[in-house]
């Protein structure tokens, strides 16, 4: 398949590892010559609850028999959606009661950014450097790196930068910010997490000028934390709060919820003020209503932490220099970006599958499905430890 897929399909870099796939399972995918790789990346960071978890797979085949797509999103009462928006609003806190379903991560961006703005009537939006909250034209504007930039110029203007965890960068926040968004956990840029109340800081300078507190869940979100939403563990509470990846357990979809009096203001003045023909799909819902449940009502955002205390014992190696993260959303660094990628290349033939970040070249991914065994982490670890022995 790789010829016709090389020349059919659209590729997102010169070189795509080109691995072709019969099926997967749990922790596991196979390639279509029967060889397993044990997962440490679940679709970065997309399949929370593994490959193919029966309660998912289950409710997608459920819905399946009773309809799919009817109507464009808000226009028909659609029980899977229904559900998943009342058990997110149950799991956040007030004012955060109303979700807008959509169908990506970065659609959820820039949703997040128009009802910002239609909500304060001003134009500022105020994002992180080395960001990263997706690649629609809205969410890619939110991005510091020129050279990613500039081959789709001009962008949305009116976008400002701070250094993520410098409160002198604060007083930036004005009356004229619309919105400051921030990733909860930075992600393509290292997995770097906010110190000394970082987000609450920001929080309270939002408050105090009027903005609009943004933060982008799609990583850390849905358990992998530890918590179910990663701000729980940082004295922290958004205005309006973006979800993605791990929600749909496998399938896509996308999130942002605030409160019912800012959410409203899509729905007039324009009417239509957002509007999605795919978002809230009730297969797609179904798989989500299904991924939640189980999150929310096992022990795995706990064992999520265990499992990065056994990550963290078992990568003890003198090229691993330090792991960053939290719980299951983890990145081991060594000292180049050299042996990085070899690693990463190796740990393939060798049946694990690693890979990298967007912008830190020496950082390896870690972020494996939240179900994922104790003694699959730990042959994952042995696998690392032995590529690394022998480079």
């Amino acid at each position: 398949m790789k010829d016709e897929f090389l020349k059919y399909q659209a590729q997102t870099t010169p070189h795509p590892l080109a691995m072709e796939i019969s099926h997967a399972k749990g922790s596991y995918i196979y390639d279509t010559k029967g060889k397993a790789y044990l997962d440490f990346v679940a679709g970065v960071s997309a399949c929370s609850l593994g490959h193919s978890h029966p309660k998912v797979v289950n409710a997608v085949k459920e819905q399946l028999d009773k309809y799919l797509h009817v109507m464009v999103y808000g226009e028909y009462i659609q029980k899977p959606a229904l559900e998943l928006t009342k058990l997110i609003a149950k799991h956040l806190p007030e004012p955060l009661e109303s979700t807008y379903l959509v169908n990506s991560g970065t659609e959820a961006i820039e949703g997040s950014l128009k009802l910002a703005r239609r909500f304060t009537g001003r134009s500022e939006i105020i994002a992180a450097k080395n960001a990263y909250h997706g690649n629609t034209m809205g969410s890619l504007s939110l991005m510091d790196y020129e050279e990613r930039k500039q081959p789709f110029l001009p962008l949305i203007p009116d976008i400002k930068h701070i250094k993520f965890n410098s409160e002198d960068d604060l007083d930036q926040i004005t009356e004229k910010t619309a919105a400051v968004i921030l990733e909860t956990i930075q992600g393509g840029s290292g997995f770097i997490e906010p110190k000394n109340n970082y987000l609450t800081k920001v929080q309270q300078r939002c408050n105090a000028v009027g903005a609009v507190f943004i933060l982008d869940e799609i990583q850390p979100g849905i358990g992998r934390t530890g918590k179910l939403f990663g701000f729980e563990n940082y004295n922290c509470q958004p205005d309006i709060v973006v979800t993605g990846k791990g929600l749909g357990g496998g399938l896509p979809i996308g999130a942002f919820t605030a409160s019912k009096q800012m959410m409203d203001c899509l729905s007039d003045n324009p009417k239509l003020g957002h509007i999605t023909t795919f978002g809230g799909n009730p297969v797609i819902a179904a798989a989500a209503l299904a991924t939640l449940k189980e999150i929310t009502e096992s022990n795995l955002m706990f064992e999520a932490l265990e499992k990065e205390q056994l990550i963290r014992k078992h990568l003890q190696h003198k090229h691993i220099k330090e792991i960053r993260g939290r719980g299951l959303m983890l990145a081991a660094f060594t000292e180049s970006a050299e042996l990085t990628s070899t690693l990463i290349l190796r740990a393939k033939d060798q049946g694990l599958i690693l890979f990298w970040l967007l912008f830190e070249s020496k950082a390896i991914r870690i972020t494996p499905p939240m179900t994922i065994s104790n003694d699959e982490i730990i042959e994952g670890c042995r696998i690392i430890t032995s590529i690394l022995d022998d480079i």
